[in-house]
C-alpha cells in the first residue's frame, strides 16, 4: 500500500504539473521531465492495484489519468462487508 501511496501522489501532482506548464509558459524542459514520471508513476499505480486487489472497482479507478490512483487507494482502504 505505501507503493500505491507514493505512486498515486506522484501520479497526481506531475499531472497538475504539466497542465500547469501547458497553460502558463510552456517549458519544454519541464513536458521532457514531467512525461515520462507522469506516465511511469501511472503504469505503477495500474500494476500495484491490480496485485493488491481482485476488486473490479478498484481496477477499473486505477485507469483514470491524474487521480485514479487515489481514488483505488480509497476504494481499497472503505471496510469491507
Amino acid at each position: 500500500m505505501r507503493v500505491l501511496r507514493i505512486a498515486a501522489q506522484v501520479e497526481a501532482v506531475s499531472l497538475a504539473l504539466l497542465l500547469a506548464n501547458l497553460l502558463t509558459v510552456h517549458t519544454e524542459a519541464v513536458a521532457s521531465l514531467g512525461g515520462p514520471v507522469h506516465g511511469t508513476a501511472y503504469l505503477i499505480v495500474i500494476l500495484t492495484v491490480r496485485q493488491a486487489s481482485p476488486e473490479p472497482a478498484a481496477r477499473s479507478r486505477a485507469w483514470i489519468p491524474g487521480v485514479g490512483g487515489l481514488l483505488a487507494l480509497r476504494q481499497l482502504r472503505r471496510p469491507r462487508p
